[in-house]
């Protein structure tokens, strides 16, 4: 007798979908032809129907409607980023948390911001990293910049919700998903593998089990394209400059050269950061010419 059931996709390898069901257990199924006909996909974070037959093999019959689905390769229905930005090696940068933040916001994805490896750095220095981060915490976002900061991350992870770790190649993701899930390296789970008892150790993306939701651990973020931003509409990407929009003197106000611009006298105020002004110039430039800038190729 066939069954059928709801879950979401935790992995996908060598064509087998793994699909944690929400009675809690793991099964290995594989995708119907339709799929393919539909030209669609299925990508872990999904929420699917599967159907189980007497045999207990799975096969993965619908998609369930997505919220989003990012990076590649994708993750889809996240509701929340971890962004870990290195303190040093790679030495941090302004312009690319700014360049994460601008591509979450564009996605509408909430951001977290994790400070990896705080501790190599000399008191002074990381007080005047501390202090920029201030910055980002007083225009919205939670900022963690410490060890003990760790221990926070799964109460704050909700039933159903996705979290995802970004960040630059070398910032820590993987260290820091190992401190919070410490089984994260070996952790297979009790999959049913009527489809396929091989073993498999390459993967692209898998959602690990943490607080009431999951954590995914993708290489898919390290690297972002701002290029397909809209250029009038880049400016919605930077909370501040949003709020502050409001009371611009012209609707659809590019925060340039326009008169009455409440951002550019917010800037002159030191209310916005200057860094996140330049920032917005040099992102414009790369969406209008089309290109990454040289120092992330």
């Amino acid at each position: 007798m066939t069954k059928q059931a709801e879950g979401t996709v935790i992995s996908l390898i060598a064509g087998f979908y793994d699909v944690e069901l929400d009675n809690g257990e793991i099964i290995r199924t594989r995708a119907r032809g339709a799929f393919r006909q539909k030209k669609q996909k299925p990508a872990v974070g999904d929420h699917v129907e599967v159907k189980i037959d007497d045999k207990g093999i799975g096969y993965l019959v619908k998609i369930l409607p997505r919220v989003n689905r990012i990076g590649r390769p994708a993750v889809a229905n996240v509701s929340h980023v971890l962004l870990v930005i290195s303190a040093v090696q790679p030495d941090f940068s302004l312009q690319l948390l700014d360049r994460f933040l601008t591509f979450f916001s564009w996605q509408k994805v909430a951001v977290t911001i994790y400070l990896s490896k705080s501790d190599l750095l000399p008191t002074e220095k990381l007080k005047t990293i501390q202090e920029e981060l201030n910055y980002y915490r007083e225009i919205g976002y939670q900022v963690f910049d410490n060890e003990n900061d760790i221990q926070k991350i799964p109460s704050q992870i909700k039933k159903g919700q996705i979290w995802t770790l970004a960040g630059q190649s070398g910032a820590g993701k993987s260290t820091l998903l190992n401190k919070l899930k410490k089984d994260a390296n070996q952790e297979t789970g009790e999959i049913s593998m009527s489809l396929n008892r091989g073993k498999h150790t390459t993967r692209a993306v898998k959602l690990f089990k943490l607080g009431d939701g999951f954590l995914a651990d993708t290489p898919g973020f390290s690297s972002i394209d701002l290029t397909p931003i809209k250029i009038n509409e880049l400016c919605n990407y930077f909370v501040e400059f949003k709020r502050a929009s409001v009371k611009c003197k012209f609707r659809g106000c590019q925060h340039l050269q326009e008169p009455g611009c409440e951002v550019k006298k917010l800037l002159e105020e030191g209310k916005i950061a200057q860094s996140r002004y330049d920032d917005y110039l040099a992102m414009r430039t790369e969406i209008s010419e089309g290109r990454i800038p040289e120092y992330l190729k």
